[in-house]
């Protein structure tokens, strides 16, 4: 049926290399396809005929002669390489993916995406990964921010950033705030458990227990916490908390404690707990406002709600308090100090020029 081809010079050697692969249940199938082809090629069978025994089409075929003409057998089980579609990309073209990226925005939509760009520049989607890659260009995040207002921001922020890096002898740095409105929550269904290919699953529906308010002082350079629960979070339990800590913290010791500006903190009543002589060693420091990530306490809330309240499954407040206690526990067992490094000036320049972006954006 099919005119004889020039057979294809193949040494005894390599026909028994070949012959070998072929018969070996390891060989995968691509290679042993690949390796027929060469010994039917050496027989002078046609490369119509070829691709029909073997199920290759012909160009692949011939491909597969020229690979072994050019490399032998071990050219054989390399994958052949592609030629890479789209256009090249020159810097004037780098230019014009970035600008697009930072100066425009799709019509009907509020940021890029790489297929929509890629589509609107006609470039490849690759292009423009490798585009945004380089320059850590990333339009599918936002981060939320808020400038404060508060007329006595640096002077605060040089205050606390004073104490966090350069701590006052024989006294303690304790950063202070409450965590209000922990939820004792419970799933209308039991919890699905972590299996390989599917993680933990949870119904989104869920039963409300009351709630609970931990209040915490972060010692800044040891790391240790000290924490209670109360049921709300007013002047009177910041008080009691107060009580709490003066009897924790040695009486021989300065205490500067690093708190919000929530009205709490400034209550008459904290005023009056104030007022004795022997609690004149408690000094407030107030954050700006709308500054609360200046106090480290946040961070560690940040840490008890992500490894145990926001995931936990509680069927009453008790329940949730023991459970809050327990993690305290284990925390300050092996405490950990967070490490701050970031200047007053350092700070104060990036929110310059925030304002300056935000002023220029309006």
């Amino acid at each position: 049926m099919f005119a004889p081809a020039t057979p294809l010079p193949v040494s005894a050697g390599q026909k028994q290399q070949l012959g070998a692969l072929v018969r070996a249940g390891t060989t995968p199938q691509r290679l042993a396809r690949r390796c027929q082809v060469i010994l039917l090629a050496s027989q002078g069978v046609a490369n119509r005929a070829i691709a029909q025994q073997t199920g290759l089409s012909r160009p692949t075929v011939l491909a597969t002669r020229l690979a072994f003409v050019r490399g032998g057998v071990e050219a054989l089980g390399q994958r052949p390489r592609r030629q890479r579609a789209g256009r090249v990309l020159t810097p004037e073209l780098e230019q014009r993916i970035l600008d697009s990226t930072l100066k425009t925005r799709p019509l009907p939509g509020t940021h890029w995406s790489v297929r929509t760009l890629a589509k609107q520049l006609g470039v490849s989607r690759m292009l423009v990964q490798r585009v945004w890659q380089r320059h850590e260009v990333q339009p599918h995040r936002v981060e939320k921010f808020k400038l404060s207002t508060d007329p006595k921001f640096d002077e605060k922020v040089r205050d606390i950033v004073g104490l966090y890096l350069n701590p006052p002898e024989r006294a303690l740095v304790l950063c202070v705030d409450e965590k209000s409105q922990i939820q004792a929550l419970d799933r209308t269904a039991p919890l699905l458990p972590l299996r390989p290919g599917f993680p933990e699953r949870q119904t989104h529906d869920y039963r409300r227990y009351g709630t609970t308010t931990l209040f915490a002082a972060f010692n800044i350079l040891t790391g240790k916490v000290i924490g209670t629960c109360q049921p709300r979070h007013r002047g009177r339990e910041f008080v009691k908390f107060l009580h709490h800590l003066e009897q924790e913290v040695p009486p021989d010791l300065e205490v500067h404690l690093i708190v919000d500006n929530y009205g709490t903190h400034k209550s008459a009543t904290v005023q009056r707990w104030l007022k004795p002589r022997a609690r004149r060693r408690f000094h407030f420091h107030f954050t700006p406002t709308s500054s609360s990530w200046l106090n480290q306490v946040e961070r560690w809330f940040g840490l008890i709600t992500d490894r145990m309240i926001r995931r936990g499954t509680f069927r009453s407040v008790a329940e949730l308090e023991r459970a809050i206690y327990q993690w305290l526990a284990n925390w300050n067992t092996e405490p950990k100090a967070f490490v701050w490094t970031a200047t007053a000036d350092i700070i104060l320049d990036k929110v310059r020029r925030c304002k300056e972006l935000a002023g220029t954006a309006h």
